[in-house]
């Protein structure tokens, strides 16, 4: 019977069970909770990805991504074990933030340009925050000190690109695509003219003219949008049942006791369990925590890279029928968010930002 009662789906079940329980009994907390989530997907999340959605599909459909993956092949592969293409990936990733490097990903599974290993190697480092998030939220809107914007970045992206390196060692005996081998490059013109031959036969083969093209990537766009949305009300809802029912309360005390134990302000386990859900909260607390700005800041950074269960979401949902496994993502948010916070506490003084 335990066996049974310890299966996911049995325990998921459970949990929706107890979360309608929980918003008949708090029906206002769970309203404004909803109206909350819906502010931030409509105010902050639909102008920011909305764009990014659209001009991804745009830049597969004619090509540009096949340029990129045959020009930065010769460095993609040695580093990190991933196609070219995956370089474009990462610059979107970065650039914009989670969940864009999901999407791109996804795309490029679907159009057998990567494979399985491939895509959860690339995920796995590209999802990231933003700079404009990182600098304009966080440096200066949460903890109103522009100086920590380059320890912040540096300690985020540099250890991104780490987890990407150590991921190159994930699933070793897979095999690799061949998309962007050598036997496939022109003969003349150099690798240049071989990536704009790449990008010619790519739209070539999309074969749709620009208004279809345009249409079809405001579709899929808003329909990823919806997801998206709904992913971040359900999740304002369920952290806000949680925190009604003093759940939260006791997840904090128990991280508050272990940051004791290992020396670190306990004023900051707040800012930890609510990043654990979701990354503007977290940061948000950690800004107007205690402790030590230094600790503060460490704990952005370890936010920042964790992503939040609501980030987690998204990313599941945009790889559910691709065969991507979740658990390598997961393992590399860890591993993101721990090299990230020690990067913190390495860099601060070398940085300067102490002073």
């Amino acid at each position: 019977m335990y066996r049974y009662l310890l299966h996911p789906a049995v325990m998921a079940a459970m949990a929706i069970m107890i979360l309608s329980l929980l918003l008949a009994v708090f029906p206002a907390s769970a309203l404004h909770a909803a109206v909350r989530g819906i502010s931030i997907w409509w105010d902050v999340l639909f102008p920011a990805l909305f764009p990014f959605f659209v001009i991804s599909e745009l830049l597969l459909g004619f090509g540009i991504v096949h340029f990129f993956g045959r020009l930065l092949d010769p460095i993609m592969r040695p580093l990190f074990r991933v196609p070219g293409i995956g370089g474009f990936v990462m610059a979107m990733g970065f650039a914009s933030g989670y969940p864009v490097g999901a999407r791109l990903t996804s795309q490029l599974w679907q159009q057998k340009l990567i494979n399985r290993s491939e895509g959860e190697r690339l995920v796995a480092f590209t999802t990231s925050s933003d700079p404009i998030f990182l600098i304009g939220a966080v440096s200066v809107g949460f903890f109103h000190n522009v100086k920590l914007a380059p320890l912040l970045a540096l300690a985020h992206f540099a250890s991104a690109l780490l987890v990407g390196f150590m991921m190159r060692f994930h699933d070793r005996h897979a095999p690799v695509t061949a998309a962007q081998s050598a036997e496939r490059l022109p003969r003349r013109g150099g690798r240049l003219a071989s990536a704009f031959h790449a990008m010619h036969e790519a739209r070539l083969l999309d074969g749709r003219e620009l208004g279809t093209l345009l249409s079809d990537a405001i579709r899929s766009a808003l329909r990823l949008m919806i997801v998206v949305g709904g992913l971040v009300v359900f999740f304002s809802v369920f952290m806000e049942m949680l925190t009604s029912t003093g759940f939260i309360s006791i997840v904090t005390g128990i991280i508050a006791l272990f940051f004791m134990v290992a020396g670190l302000p306990d004023s900051l386990a707040p800012a930890i369990v609510n990043g654990l859900f979701e990354v503007t909260l977290g940061a948000k607390a950690a800004g107007a925590g205690s402790g030590g700005l230094v600790h503060q800041a460490a704990a952005a950074a370890w936010i920042l890279s964790w992503g939040g269960l609501s980030v987690h979401a998204q990313v599941m949902s945009l790889l559910s029928g691709t065969g991507m496994r979740y658990r390598p993502f997961l393992i590399a948010r860890l591993t993101h968010a721990f090299l990230a916070a020690i990067g913190v506490y390495f860099l601060w003084n070398w940085l300067g930002t102490a002073g």
